[in-house]
């Protein structure tokens, strides 16, 4: 059989594309070297616990009667998802917390607008005229050019900590410039998280890969698991097919990989340039005994425990000034909603070459001494006391875990600096999507999987 389309890898973007192309009467498979989909989110037991990988909260929430102009119901349009499938559950308030300043926000942009107000009166005109650029950019136009989001700021924002405080949270969740960010990739994240807000899906993640893939496969699509793809076939820079680690050859009119641009080269011996990025983070989970109750803290933290905020890797294993601490339970669930067990997760830039580097050993001790520290400065941020002596389970996650369950270089979830945005290669019929294409998140690498493939392949 030759399909219409091989997608490697069964992630977001991948699952996507492969609902929108089915969907059209295309004849595809997915191909995932795991047992589970989701890539980098996805899910795993411990001692009898669904645990999540990925999800802090999904971006671009949107109330049931939002025009489908709105990015959320445009696409779940896409996606044959109706609303009350995905069923989002808005977060309770956020923070962005820095010495001395906190700026609240939740799903209604007046609360922010008026944080700023409150915080940075001498900033308000500024903030207003930036929102008004931010407003009349048409941020998802592919063909975009890098432009320093901070050189654009600081056209309307004078004050450097305002401009941090703007960033810190569109950085974490959205960029892969060291200490910057494309102002496309920054209008993007801006409209999503500050004016949109922040949502979880009612069934969590499990439950949004579990209505991914029955939307694909009842389209007519193939999904196959534990499948490695090791080898893209090309003559005369047009892919022939693909070969998987089990020895089989599927031939395919087209290929559409959503495993990474380096990882991607690398299964065309190297026909395609791409140097792998090196921002990756490490992330620490903490489930207390008990039921301790975390209702009044912030759904989501992004902090930065220095007056300067920095946003590149860091020379020692993790950078334990500034992060992202989440509380996966405070949101507004409903009756027989997945609600996640309690715990608070934190995340911080990790210097991925230190953990490659370690003996097992040494691993396994800097893991736990690093743990420990992040613990501690998570107990600082939240005002939260006793977590390691509380806890009934903590885990760990390095660049090198990371790279071990998805495969990407170095951990670096957030993908290649040098976002290929319209997915093409130097093959003719071989493209990428996901975070190397460019969109980011949860929301992002799904609408990357539906643009690549209206793009490239309808």
């Amino acid at each position: 059989m030759k399909y219409d389309c091989v997608i490697i890898g069964a992630g977001l973007s991948g699952l996507a594309a492969g609902i929108r192309l089915a969907r059209a009467g295309k004849k595809v498979c997915i191909c995932e070297r795991h047992a589970i989909i989701g890539g980098m989110n996805s899910y795993y037991m411990r001692e009898g616990l669904l645990l999540e990988t990925g999800l802090h909260a999904m971006t671009n929430f949107a109330p049931h009667s939002a025009p489908e102009s709105h990015p959320l119901p445009c696409l779940l349009h896409k996606l044959d998802i109706s609303y009350d499938e995905l069923a989002p559950r808005p977060q309770n308030f956020s923070l962005v917390s820095f010495p001395g300043i906190s700026l609240h926000f939740d799903n209604k942009f007046n609360t922010f607008k008026s944080e700023i107000s409150k915080h940075f009166p001498h900033q308000i005109d500024g903030f207003t005229k930036l929102i008004k650029v931010l407003d009349n950019y048409r941020e998802i136009k592919i063909q975009h050019k890098f432009h320093s989001a901070r050189k654009v700021i600081s056209h309307f924002i004078t004050d450097p900590l305002l401009e941090d405080m703007l960033l810190c949270p569109l950085m974490f969740y959205g960029s892969t410039t060291e200490d910057d960010m494309d102002f496309t990739q920054f209008t993007i994240m801006f409209k999503a998280i500050f004016e949109q807000g922040l949502f979880r899906p009612a069934k969590g993640i499990k439950g949004l890969l579990d209505l991914l893939r029955n939307k694909f496969t009842g389209n007519g699509g193939e999904l196959r698991l534990s499948t490695n793809i090791i080898k893209v076939e090309t003559a005369d820079c047009t892919v022939q097919g693909v070969h998987t680690s089990n020895g089989e050859f599927i031939e395919t009119h087209t290929v559409l990989s959503s495993a990474g641009a380096p990882e991607t080269s690398e299964m065309c011996r190297g026909a395609f340039k791409s140097e792998p990025a090196s921002l990756a983070f490490m992330e620490v989970l903490v489930i207390p005994r008990g039921e301790p109750d975390f209702s009044k803290l912030p759904t989501v933290t992004f902090f930065c425990r220095d007056r300067g905020f920095g946003y590149r890797p860091p020379l020692r294993p993790a950078d334990l000034t500034s992060g992202v601490i989440c509380f996966p339970d405070n949101f507004s669930f409903s009756e027989n909603d997945y609600v996640p067990p309690r715990m608070v997760r934190t995340t911080v830039l990790a210097n991925p070459h230190h953990w490659f580097k370690l003996p097992f050993a040494e691993y396994q001790q800097a893991k736990s001494e690093i743990t420990r520290k992040i613990i501690s400065v998570t107990e600082e941020v939240t005002g939260l006391e006793g977590l390691t002596d509380s806890a009934a389970i903590i885990d760990c996650f390095t660049p090198k875990t990371i790279e071990r369950f998805t495969g990407r270089t170095n951990g670096a979830v957030l993908g290649s600096p040098e976002a290929t945005r319209t997915g093409q290669t130097s093959i003719k019929n071989l493209f990428l999507c996901g975070t190397d294409q460019g969109f980011l998140g949860i929301t992002g690498s799904l609408f990357s999987g539906i643009s690549i493939a209206e793009l490239n392949l309808l």
